[in-house]
């Protein structure tokens, strides 16, 4: 073997020693990503959607300054694209993991757009000209996309996907495109890198409000999540921002709030708490007061949970500024009023012991957050441990909460348990630190076996 040779391997080798593997791509694997790939080293963002984001991207604004989540999100999201260090696999998922040495072998599956990604301008045209409209999941299915289409306008990165499933191959899009970018024909693609450390950043997915039957999600039109809420009151969301029923359209004066919809719950299986509902239920109170400002609002709660920095004034300030009012106890049951599509809440006020019938426009459920849906599968790949809650867990989380039982892959955000966008951002930079630093002891480690 030649010394250039030899240079090529040695170079090769140290590349795949001092690259990263980033396992999901909301806010946290963002940031992750972003940590690491300014540190020098070679980061491979997986995500299994059409666009990095994840959940951030859907909100309206943040609590409790209320800043605009787009105008925080969108330039972590573009910072990550143009990043020499990191490479985008978006709609994409992990396979398989194996150990090679003291590295890991990734199997990655990038699956079909059916649009050339080298190719496609994101120009659009293609799903103005489709004929088919589907409920739009970004919406959280209140909207509706094309059978071609980028879930949001700031889609990173802003590349056409086809939905196979509703997709009629009509043709039109084809014919449309002028960069001849659709491709019916494309494959799904295996690739297979190498890295010295796993960031698992998977985030969470949010309690099925169907199966709280008593509250009426999904029998009664204007019983609605708080996700559902934030896609209402976005300006570029399915109504423009306007705050209207689902049922007819009308605004609504007299909304509720309900707390701890899967969360803190026997019976819903989920006895811990998820941190972010009381929070993110009193900023979307006020956001309803800003958009209606004679809306009459109550948020019937067990107990108001404002442990961060700014949440208590928070609180404060949506009782005594915007007038909403609070009611302590848990409701027992929704009862929607055919003729009007109202809706009766039945609770007892535990301060006074009244026992309450008050009838509201519309309910908002603030549903908890609950293990990602993939979270067994990532768990057989890579075999890290979850915790009783079923989110993923340290053998110390008392001291080394991103670590896991297996060493060079680490965890962070609500993959690691429920928590808000600060503390996500906080956890991901610690993941970034430490997955350096098993990547520079596997570096050393080399060269004293070398030695």
């Amino acid at each position: 073997m030649s010394s250039i040779e030899e240079e090529q391997e040695e170079q090769e080798k140290q590349e795949k020693q001092q690259s990263v593997l980033v396992l999901g791509g909301g806010v946290c694997g963002i940031q992750v990503a972003l940590d690491l790939a300014d540190m020098g080293f070679k980061v491979y963002l997986v995500e299994k959607k059409p666009s990095i984001g994840g959940h951030m991207a859907q909100l309206d604004k943040t609590f409790p300054t209320l800043d605009c989540s787009a105008c925080i999100l969108t330039p972590k999201m573009v910072d990550v694209a143009r990043h020499p260090n990191i490479e985008l696999l978006t709609y994409s998922e992990v396979l398989a993991v194996s150990r090679a040495s003291k590295s890991f072998e990734v199997t990655i599956l990038k699956k079909s757009r059916y649009v050339n990604e080298d190719k496609c301008t994101g120009c659009g045209i293609c799903a103005q000209y489709c004929p088919i409209e589907v409920p739009n999941e970004f919406d959280q299915g209140i909207g509706i996309r094309k059978a071609i289409y980028v879930p949001f306008p700031q889609a990173i990165p802003l590349i056409y996907t086809i939905d196979k499933e509703n997709c009629i191959k009509c043709g039109l899009c084809e014919r449309m495109c002028e960069a001849e970018a659709i491709d019916h024909n494309q494959q799904p693609m295996k690739i297979t890198v190498t890295v010295g450390s796993i960031v698992v950043a998977v985030g969470f997915q949010l309690f099925d409000a169907k199966n709280k039957q008593e509250y009426g999600y999904g029998r009664y039109d204007n019983v609605i999540t708080g996700l559902d809420f934030e896609r209402l009151v976005n300006a570029a969301g399915p109504t423009g921002g306007h705050l209207a029923r689902l049922s007819d359209a009308k605004i609504p004066k007299k909304i509720a709030f309900i707390q701890c919809v899967g969360s803190r719950d026997e019976k819903s299986g989920n006895l811990n708490c998820s941190r972010v509902c009381c929070m993110y239920a009193i900023k979307q109170a006020i956001l309803a007061k800003e958009h209606i400002p004679d809306a009459d609002i109550h948020v019937f709660y067990m107990d108001i949970r404002a442990y961060g920095k700014g949440f208590e004034e928070f609180y404060t300030r949506a009782k005594e500024e915007f007038n909403v009012k609070f009611v302590r106890g848990a409701v027992s049951e929704i009862v929607e009023i055919p003729e009007t599509k109202n809706l009766i809440v039945r609770v007892e006020d535990t301060e006074t012991g009244e026992l309450l019938e008050k009838e509201f426009d519309m309910v908002v459920l603030s549903v908890g957050l609950t293990p990602p849906s993939d979270s067994e599968a990532i768990e057989n790949i890579l075999g890290i441990s979850k915790g009783e809650d079923g989110f993923f867990s340290s053998p110390d989380p008392q001291i080394f909460t991103v670590d896991t039982n297996i060493g060079g892959i680490f965890i962070a955000g609500t993959a690691e348990g429920p928590k808000d966008i600060p503390d996500s951002v906080a956890q991901a930079s610690a993941a970034a630190m430490k997955a350096s630093v098993a990547l520079v002891q596997l570096t050393q480690e080399e060269k004293h076996v070398e030695k």
